[in-house]
């Protein structure tokens, strides 16, 4: 039997660069967030509707299945009178079809065991079909303004770039860190937690991408751990074919106003992908 990899080092924020943090992520959310219609509730309702259809689907693709589905079923007394088949035919062409399953397992659950009460406790959410950790600090956070962390892929990569490049964010100890990391960032109050955890989210998706890292756009390159290697690497690849150095990476000819996403970016295209 092969021995077991340690676990990784305990890792701590230290409270003026989580401060820090939060003032340049939240800055530049103001400036740059999508306007997108879940962001506009705080019904969670639609607030879990919105966040299971995100799971492994890109923005772009659900903004017409969201309205669509919610027209069929406004509410979660609506979603639990359906059919299944009416409610697979809502879905239909959206994929990823257990989620509709346990969506409606979910409404039929909640009309009759809670009094149609969606809960506001990431435990108690946790209980219901179809709703792990991260979608249950989604709900919380974004539909009740609770202090809570999500941690979804867009945010393991933003935190594990910042604050742990060592970390495996995919493997069970490293996201386990990141988790932590994720709760040291929380602002104080849970309706300034709702912009922190869209901001991140947005960040993840916009600039910290899975395929590219557009530092020169992104707010964070000052307390970025994995910056100055990234950058570092860069000069070493220059220096090794002799040429020039090249304009910073997510950049045409280096300009690009301060902080601005990819323009590829900025529309509705981004991986919306949840846990």
């Amino acid at each position: 039997m092969a021995p077991r990899r340690p676990a990784p080092p305990a890792q701590t924020v230290a409270p003026d660069a989580a401060a820090a943090f939060r003032r340049r992520l939240h800055a530049w959310f103001r400036k740059h967030r999508r306007d997108l219609p879940w962001r506009h509730t705080r019904d969670p309702y639609r607030i879990l509707v919105s966040e299971l259809m995100l799971q492994q689907t890109q923005v772009s693709r659900v903004l017409d299945f969201y309205r669509r589905f919610l027209d069929y079923f406004p509410d979660l007394q609506a979603l639990a009178d359906a059919r299944p088949k009416k409610v697979m035919e809502a879905w239909q062409g959206l994929g990823y079809y257990a989620r509709a399953r346990n969506l409606h397992a979910l409404a039929r659950h909640v009309t009759t065991e809670q009094d149609g009460v969606i809960p506001s406790e990431p435990v108690a959410l946790r209980e219901l079909p179809g709703v792990g950790a991260y979608t249950a600090g989604a709900v919380a956070s974004f539909a009740y303004e609770k202090r809570a962390a999500l941690v979804d892929t867009n945010v393991a990569r933003v935190l594990q770039r910042v604050f742990a490049p060592h970390l495996h964010p995919k493997s069970g100890p490293g996201l386990k860190q990141l988790w932590v990391i994720a709760e040291q960032l929380l602002p104080r109050t849970g309706k300034s937690t709702w912009t922190h955890n869209q901001a991140l989210m947005e960040l993840g998706a916009l600039v910290c991408t899975a395929r590219v890292a557009h530092c020169t756009a992104c707010p964070l390159t000052a307390g970025c751990a994995t910056y100055p290697l990234l950058a570092a690497a860069a000069q070493d690849a220059d220096a090794q074919h002799g040429t020039a150095p090249r304009p910073p990476k997510g950049t045409r000819r280096g300009v690009r106003a301060k902080n601005a996403p990819p323009k590829s970016l900025t529309k509705s295209t981004a991986s919306g992908s949840r846990g």
